[in-house]
């Protein structure tokens, strides 16, 4: 029995969402409580729509766990959500449990994950410290959304990721956008079909240095010819990072989808129009 879990959290006290020896992360803290309430025998595994870095929150993280069939499926939904609302500490929220679909698969099923982050560039409001970035240079906003047309679609974001051993660099920026709300916050939208490590703190960086005027905007579109990841980039810090909202398509078309993730991406012209 697979369940989705639809989940928020302040990732001010976490290392992040990956379980690691020692630290208190996301992961950790439900692969804690999900058997324990459940009176499971064996431990369980989450996997995530997207691990998030050590500091940086989410409102939709999205992630699957298979436990052991049961007669009662709905009952068994209900007691888990009940119970890990009254156990979770306050800085950690399952919104839903629902049975998941055949073939859903949290990581490999999403077709997008989108991603704000959201700085103060004048006096910061008190309230929003902890989930907004201070800057003390007013930003051109009008600048970030004249480039962003340039940095979308498929391309190598290399110079903007840390790269791991055999993993691809190659995404599809599918949204890119900047604007001014409540409190006068700076709120940058990126949203692609994937991301990888450091990516949208080292975008967001490099458009802050275009919005800025450290910068002119050809740097920052010259920057995808890259194909190694350029230290000259800041990574902005995680604080003012959320992840939003993970997308997902049509019930009869997850397992499709999951399979077409997995395929290693290419800049091929063939593959252009794939969201993979």
């Amino acid at each position: 029995m697979r369940l989705r879990l639809d989940i928020a959290y302040d990732g001010t006290e976490f290392h992040g969402w990956a379980a690691q020896r020692g630290l208190r992360t996301v992961q950790e803290e439900l692969e804690a409580w999900i058997p324990r309430v459940l009176r499971l025998n064996e431990p369980v595994s989450l996997t995530c729509a997207g691990r998030t870095d050590a500091g940086v929150h989410a409102r939709g993280q999205v992630a699957h766990v298979d436990l052991p069939d049961v007669n009662d499926v709905p009952k068994t939904v209900a007691e888990l959500s009940y119970r890990l609302r009254n156990v979770l500490p306050s800085d950690l929220v399952v919104r839903r449990v629902s049975l998941a679909p055949p073939g859903f698969d949290a990581r490999f099923s999403a077709i997008w994950r989108r991603y704000v982050y959201r700085i103060a560039d004048s006096t910061p409001d008190p309230l929003l410290r902890i989930h907004v970035t201070p800057l003390r240079t007013e930003l051109d906003l009008q600048k970030i959304n004249a480039v962003a047309g340039k940095l979308r679609g498929l391309h190598d974001f290399a110079a903007f990721c840390k790269q791991r051993e055999g993993a691809t660099t190659i995404r599809n920026l599918l949204q890119l956008s900047a604007r001014r709300t409540w409190g006068d916050v700076a709120e940058i939208t990126v949203k692609a079909d994937a991301f990888c490590h450091s990516m949208v703190r080292s975008l967001v960086g490099a458009l802050v240095a275009v919005a800025s005027g450290q910068r002119d905007p050809d740097w920052m579109v010259d920057l995808l010819d890259a194909r190694k990841r350029v230290g000259e980039i800041r990574v902005m810090p995680p604080g003012g990072l959320t992840l939003e909202e993970v997308g997902y398509p049509r019930d009869r078309e997850l397992a499709a989808r999951a399979v077409e993730a997995r395929a290693r991406r290419t800049l091929e012209p063939a593959d252009a129009g794939s969201p993979a």
